[in-house]
């Protein structure tokens, strides 16, 4: 699947979907954002560094104006949630009615309550959130967690404890990056988030923290670019995998890793993902 707000639906003709698993919708705040100022993108060596900001057009704006579009493409569709507040998420969930297949609850967002400490930094204040959200709806609860913690283990485990069905394992990695020709910040927002190849290295070692921490599916997202990126994290617990920055260059690449997933597991005369891991472990004692 992609990662939040990584294919839109104007995307679609671009790829074939047939391989892909589920669509992923940009956070949707209750509130109406503009995002972040220029400039908003930024690579150099080191991947991608991005600060949109996450506008939003609100739950209304969102369901009249963007979920049509999703609800048109051959998937089910994954709406990404955003909070200032553990109470948040669940306001935004009642709002948005069950329109979505699924929710997955951005908890990189910075806890208002907390003096701007990230919700997903904080074991308690995921569990509040997750809790709160688990008794607005029905549907299956995904918890995208911050990289940036002390333990990601406790965090899944009290995303797990509050009733979320997966985790997403992780968002983009804090950063600063400075253009060396102004030797200013590069970004509009001087922060944002690191992303593409460089960080695939440190979201394994996360997701195979956390697989082996709770009993829940593990989504691991973090520097895809082809269908071997992406059997590196089934090869360390992940469920499933999302593709991110690697889809704005090419807008196919979402559909070829999961075309190409596909071809690797007949190739080893396998079933699934974890028997052609397991095959090509093998192959290489």
């Amino acid at each position: 699947m992609p990662a939040s707000g990584c294919f839109g639906p104007e995307l679609s003709a671009l790829a074939d979907l047939g391989c892909v698993g589920a669509s992923v919708t940009k956070t949707v705040f209750l509130d109406v954002r503009a995002g972040n100022p220029a400039h908003r993108l930024y690579e150099n060596g080191a991947g991608v560094f991005n600060s949109v900001g996450i506008p939003s057009l609100g739950p209304v704006g969102y369901l009249r104006e963007i979920h049509p579009q999703y609800r048109r493409l051959p998937l089910p569709v994954i709406t990404s949630v955003g909070a200032h507040h553990p109470r948040g998420y669940a306001e935004v969930i009642q709002q948005l009615d069950e329109c979505a297949d699924a929710y997955e609850l951005n908890v990189s967002c910075p806890n208002l309550d907390n003096h701007g400490v990230e919700i997903g930094s904080d074991p308690i204040a995921i569990e509040e959130s997750v809790s709160r959200a688990r008794k607005s709806t029905r549907l299956p609860l995904i918890v995208k967690l911050s990289p940036m913690v002390a333990s990601i283990g406790d965090c899944a485990r009290a995303a797990e404890a509050a009733g979320a069905d997966a985790v997403c394992v992780s968002n983009s990695l804090p950063s600063m990056p400075v253009d060396p020709k102004t030797l200013r910040p590069a970004l509009g927002n001087s922060v944002g988030g690191l992303t593409g190849p460089s960080i695939r290295p440190i979201v394994l070692r996360l997701v195979w923290l956390t697989a082996t921490a709770v009993s829940i599916p593990v989504i691991a997202c973090g520097g895809i670019g082809t269908a071997t990126d992406a059997l590196e994290y089934f090869s360390v617990g992940a469920s499933a995998v999302q593709v991110g920055t690697a889809s704005f260059a090419d807008p196919s690449a979402l559909s070829t890793v999961a075309t190409d997933l596909a071809q690797l597991v007949a190739a080893h005369g396998a079933q699934n993902l974890a028997q052609a891991v397991s095959a090509i472990q093998g192959e290489e004692r």
